[in-house]
């Protein structure tokens, strides 16, 4: 594309969303939809994040099914495929589906980046690729000034769709020297050979999964245990079990629960030195190659002298319900960094903000949050009549609900006013009489269904019954919301 035909040069603009990987997708969809002019910057050459390069492996976790018992393009087939962004034209639902070759009920990273490219050139969406976001402050008159690789764009507030891309490394001496997960190897490089992975979360596994046909041993090392029961029931399932089956075969994988003290490099490979957790006990090992599974950070370049606070050891920035730095700033985020918003974390659960089929959610009642904040009309959906059919068919088949459990609520006022809102925002928050269901989950994975009902300020929780086919549309469901409410 010619320098002159690129979309949205520096300049003023209500809302700059700064990254071209889902979240920013997704965010630039919805604001579209809603009427609210802005300009897309970002710093790569076409549309995917990190779905361009990772995971290592090709393969992701998620799972989309291509036959489901819903069909493609409607919202209950959303709660089936986990990885395609959302739309309201059916044409452009469903789009990652379309190019499995079926092989798994997952996609490969190939394909997961083909349906996000897809969704940029269909819907359109319209980015200015090539522009690196370089640096932000805050004029006199409070508007956000982004400086850029190719001019400056001022704007009232900025969406950053960064992701968490930036490799990050736990505080143990010596780790310095080792490999991040993105430099592992082919799989084939490590044959024959005794690999210590550091950390025992998705992208360890992943790699201990790779390299089970290959290397002669793989050991994975991090303080806490697993929940191989609550792992059992997820879709992450795919990367954790099967080293676990090689362990428990005698193959040669190890997990273990054991706090890493330092790493030293040898002449020909590592020692790895730390202490037992759940069995206590020094730990001393020799191994060929280490590899840092230990996460990555959000790239906030200076928006820490904004005011963007973090959480997780400063790895991700601290975020209200609607996934803005603080109330009134501006700043918002989309994509994996709403994880940065906690929400209840009920039983210790947290939202499923990381993956896609989560925050792909956020970022929709976060436009519409944004909008009404830039005096943007925001249309409302109204519930005629009786609330209680449309409560249980939401607690019974909205994707958001189930996606976003504890997280995100259909909330409906006295007056018959109906959207989808934070749970947080709606328990924390004064408002207008109205009630809010949600699909919550305990932790032993037990989903049943959760009613708050506010009146006069004051929040009443009742709890449902669970259902063994999940399905809150019979009588005695409905009995007991009357009686909630």
């Amino acid at each position: 594309m010619a320098q002159d035909e690129r979309p949205h040069p520096p300049g003023d603009y209500p809302v700059v969303v700064v990254g071209s990987g889902p979240g920013g997708l997704q965010a630039s969809y919805c604001l579209a939809r809603l009427g609210v002019e802005h300009a897309v910057i970002s710093q790569d050459d076409a549309p995917g994040g990190m779905f361009r390069l990772y995971p290592i492996f090709q393969r992701l976790l998620s799972w989309s099914k291509p036959d489901a018992p819903a069909e493609p393009g409607t919202r209950a087939y959303e709660w089936y495929d986990h990885n395609s962004l959302v739309a309201e034209d059916p044409r452009h639902q469903a789009l990652v589906p379309a190019f499995m070759d079926r092989s798994f009920m997952v996609p490969s990273r190939e394909e997961m980046e083909r349906g996000l490219a897809t969704f940029a050139r269909q819907v359109p969406v319209p980015v200015r690729y090539g522009c690196r976001w370089e640096a932000t402050r805050r004029d006199d008159d409070g508007r956000l000034v982004l400086a850029t690789s190719d001019g400056e764009y001022r704007a009232q507030a900025a969406v950053f769709a960064l992701g968490v891309t930036t490799p990050w490394f736990s505080p143990i001496p010596g780790i310095e020297a080792v490999p991040h997960y993105v430099e592992t190897r082919t799989a084939a490089e490590y044959r024959g050979r005794r690999v210590f992975v550091i950390g025992k979360r998705n992208s360890g596994f992943e790699i201990a999964d790779g390299l089970l046909p290959w290397a002669r041993q793989v050991i994975l090392g991090s303080p806490r245990p697993v929940q191989t029961a609550v792992i059992a029931q997820a879709s992450v399932r795919v990367r954790y079990l099967q080293p676990y089956e090689d362990a428990s075969l005698g193959g040669g994988t190890f997990a273990l629960d054991l706090a890493v003290e330092r790493i030293e490099r040898l002449e020909r490979g590592w020692r790895i030195v730390g202490r037992g957790t759940t069995r206590p006990g020094p730990v001393d090992l020799e191994v060929d190659d280490v590899i840092a599974a230990t996460g990555f950070s959000t790239p906030l370049l200076d928006l820490g002298e904004l005011g963007v606070r973090t959480v997780a050891q400063g790895r991700i920035p601290a975020l209200t319900p609607f996934w803005e730095s603080e109330p009134g700033s501006g700043i918002y985020f989309t994509g994996n960094a709403t994880q940065g918003a906690a929400g209840l974390r009920k039983h210790g659960v947290g939202a499923a903000s990381p993956a896609v089929h989560g925050f792909r959610y956020n970022a929709r009642v976060m436009a519409r949050h944004l909008a009404a904040s830039l005096g943007v009309a925001v249309p409302a959906e109204r519930v005629e009549g009786d609330p209680v059919p449309y409560l249980l068919e939401e607690l019974t088949t909205a994707p958001e609900l189930w996606t976003q459990k504890s997280y995100l609520a259909r909330a409906v006022t006295a007056e018959g006013l109906s959207e989808i809102v934070p749970l947080a925002h709606f328990v924390d928050e004064a408002g207008p009489d109205a009630v809010a269901v949600a699909v919550e989950m305990d932790a032993t994975g037990l989903t049943y269904p959760a009613v708050y009902v506010r009146r006069s300020g004051e929040i009443r929780e009742r709890l449902l019954p669970p259902d063994l086919l999940n399905d809150f549309r019979g009588p005695e469901h409905e009995q007991e919301l009357r009686d909630a409410l």
